[in-house]
């Protein structure tokens, strides 16, 4: 699955004014993307082709090119966007746990409540992390450092809870969680599993991990 680089911090800036010029590509740019996650949602990433998506918009394919240099970069700016929508919602639900593994739950539970009312979205999202160029691999493991730090910062809090060893490796144990909960998402595409499913049978993963990173 691509994920993309998001501020946990969730800073503020201040509101730019933009000129005519910017303001028309910036609508644009919301029709194009607007269009493309239509298509991508109805045909996936490969049926969805940069000719239909200009046609679904209203415009040409120069329109569309002179917005974004390619498909690659429209359906990773759709991505983005979904991440940033529920960035503050994620880090909220990660400090807010009582304790490591409801944090965890929390967090998940978010990006899961989320991602299940648009499942074709994110079908096409998890094939295209499977067959993308290798410089993308890269910058989609670079992006991801952003919500592994954000899982290690409450894994780290299971270590002061005394739920986790002291010498326990956070960064593997974050990837082994993202791991975990990524692979789910099968249930819900395959077999219907609502949020509820999805975050009880991640609840007896994360007892299970637990167990062991105690040992």
């Amino acid at each position: 699955m691509s994920f993309v680089s998001v501020n946990i911090e969730s800073a503020t800036d201040s509101p730019v004014k933009l000129t005519r010029r910017a303001l028309a590509k910036q609508r644009t740019r919301e029709r194009v993307l607007s269009a493309a996650r239509r298509l991508f949602s109805e045909r996936g990433y490969e049926g969805a082709t940069i000719r239909d998506i200009a046609q679904a918009a209203g415009m040409s394919t120069g329109a569309v090119f002179a917005s974004f240099a390619d498909k690659s970069e429209l359906f990773d700016e759709i991505l983005t966007a979904d991440y940033e929508a529920i960035c503050a919602q994620m880090v909220q639900a990660a400090r807010s746990g009582a304790s490591a593994d409801e944090a965890l739950l929390g967090l998940f539970g978010v990006a899961y409540a989320f991602h299940l009312e648009q499942l074709p979205l994110l079908r096409a999202g998890i094939a295209v992390s499977w067959t993308h160029s290798e410089a993308a691999e890269r910058k989609s493991r670079s992006d991801l450092k952003h919500i592994f730090r954000l899982i290690a910062e409450v894994m780290q809090r299971g270590v002061d809870q005394g739920q986790l060893r002291g010498d326990i490796d956070l960064k593997l144990l974050a990837e082994i969680t993202w791991d975990v909960y990524v692979a789910n998402y099968r249930r819900a595409v395959y077999d219907g599993w609502t949020v509820e499913a999805l975050l009880a049978r991640l609840s007896d993963q994360l007892k299970i991990i637990f167990a062991a990173a105690r040992a």
